[in-house]
């Protein structure tokens, strides 16, 4: 049987002191208060760069240009019913204040931090990553 293919694009976004944006997922959604990376699905005929600018916008009220967004990993995770594929993007730059438009809250965390923060399964190998990288 053919498992469902989901692409999701996700954001660190990392402020001027080294510190990464995660977001509280709203309780009544799948993986419901588990903290994540921001992002989300691919609209039809969509690059990652271009969902990740236009989830940033809808999820957070931020603008992100497309040359801010470097290719930094990705996650690939076997859910049960469904395999996630998802890029993850690092971001210095970018116009507005993060807001928790459709998040629970939002928070600024160092990367040694993030082990402190039950994240969905598929984002975790993502995090001794990002402490190397910070």
């Amino acid at each position: 049987m053919a498992v469902k293919l989901v692409l999701v694009a996700a954001c660190a976004l990392i402020d001027t002191d080294g510190r990464v944006l995660i977001a509280q997922r709203p309780v009544d959604k799948a993986m419901g208060g588990l903290w994540e990376f921001p992002g989300g699905k691919f609209e039809p005929g969509e690059r990652p760069e271009e969902a990740l600018i236009r989830e940033l916008q809808e999820e957070l009220g931020i603008t992100v240009k497309e040359p801010c967004l470097a290719p930094f990993s990705f996650a690939s995770h076997s859910y049960a019913d469904f395999h996630l594929l998802m890029p993850l993007f690092i971001c210095r730059r970018w116009e507005g204040i993060p807001t928790a438009r459709e998040h629970k809250a939002l928070k600024w965390v160092w990367a040694k931090e993030l082990p402190n923060y039950p994240m969905p399964p598929a984002d975790i190998p993502l995090i001794p990553m990002l402490r190397d990288l910070l």
